[in-house]
């Protein structure tokens, strides 16, 4: 099977570059009689992009002219298509997230959808991104994939309720969570906590500074809480355009954290707090539980699916409530414990090879369709 990529969202660091990386690495991986033929960016990075090409079978594609400029042109005026940029004999493409795109009649499509977001909240996205939805036309793109795939249920309930998307046509491909090789030792953490400025316990936001994150919540809770006896402080590791906004005693914004530093940040955490008003999956909780971390989250359906009684909830933008439960884990350590065995039963079955043996299915479908 010869298959097209979409990899214009691995020149970032959110969660859609982390989901397309990792899931593409797998599934090279694990079918080598395959042929990944990936349209890049100009800006992705050279590590991520050795990574890609490790196993032989994935090969990079790049144009001369920018990809906002090439796919902005596509969606406006249906060329130039991703298949023929691509060297065409293609038996389908897949888009890891609804882009300005354009594609030969004939081709078959496999698109992800992870949220509903930028309909559910639009006001949570600046115009230009707004702008930039509207030319990726989700809703015609969804109608015109082959098959679709969503990390969870929730989403697909989404589609069939806002777009009328039969859910025969969607397929729930839940994401992997990637194990640590070995816990950062406490002289590593220490280590870390000295270059950061960070003399307190501290709680753990990781993400995008965003407005469907709500990290204000956070902050505004996190004064509260201190007011009633929390003695630790809070962390934000991740980029936004709220960051200059998040302000206060105790509050720190690191802004980006690779990977390797992150890894140590999530093990010295008293707790991840994600007080989310959506998600469509929601790493951060995860990536702390497999770290030994616990994990405060916001009462949302999709942990219904990935954390169970894992993580401590809390309802949706409830100031008092995030600020007694943030009280609550900091001081109890038995809760602690119970919280990451618990999250770590639930986890269990996340992983990068079960996510691409179900994406690899619904490839092959598409492509015998």
């Amino acid at each position: 099977m010869r298959v097209g990529v979409d990899g214009r969202s691995l020149a970032g660091s959110r969660g859609v570059a982390h989901y397309t990386s990792l899931l593409l690495q797998t599934l090279a991986e694990r079918h080598p009689e395959d042929e990944w033929a990936l349209f890049v960016s100009e800006a992705v990075s050279a590590d991520r992009l050795a990574a890609l090409t490790a196993a032989g079978n994935v090969r990079p594609c790049r144009h001369w002219v920018p990809s906002r400029v090439l796919f902005g042109a596509a969606a406006l005026a249906g060329a130039p298509r991703i298949d023929r940029l691509l060297g065409g004999g293609l038996d389908v493409v897949w888009a890891p997230a609804p882009r300005p795109l354009a594609l030969s009649a004939g081709v078959p499509l496999v698109l992800t959808v992870h949220d509903l977001s930028f309909e559910e909240r639009p006001g949570d996205f600046t115009a230009y991104e707004r702008l930039w939805h509207r030319l990726a036309r989700p809703r015609r793109l969804t109608a015109r994939a082959s098959r679709v795939m969503v990390d969870a249920a929730v989403t697909r309930r989404a589609l069939a309720e806002r777009w009328g998307v039969a859910p025969a046509r969607t397929a729930v491909v839940a994401p992997g969570v990637v194990r640590p090789a070995r816990t950062p030792d406490p002289q590593t953490i220490e280590a870390m906590r000295r270059r950061r400025g960070l003399r307190r316990p501290y709680l753990l936001a990781v993400g995008a500074l965003e407005p469907r994150k709500d990290p204000h919540l956070l902050v505004r809770a996190h004064a509260r809480a201190v007011a009633e006896g929390l003695a630790a402080d809070v962390v934000f590791a991740g980029e936004g355009r709220l960051a200059p906004r998040l302000r206060g005693p105790g509050v720190h914004v690191l802004g980006y954290v690779p990977d390797a530093e992150l890894d140590v940040l999530y093990a010295g955490a008293v707790a991840l707090v994600m007080p989310s008003r959506l998600e469509g999956f929601g790493w951060p909780p995860l990536d702390a539980i497999v770290r030994g971390t616990p994990a405060i989250v916001a009462d949302l359906p999709v942990y219904d699916e990935t954390l169970g009684d894992g993580a401590l909830r809390v309802p949706v933008g409830d100031e008092s409530a995030l600020a007694a439960a943030l009280v609550r884990i900091a001081s109890d350590a038995s809760l602690r414990e119970r919280l990451v065995v618990a999250g770590r039963a639930a986890i269990e079955p996340l992983t990068w090879e079960r996510a691409a043996a179900g994406a690899h299915a619904v490839l092959s479908q598409a492509a015998g369709a």
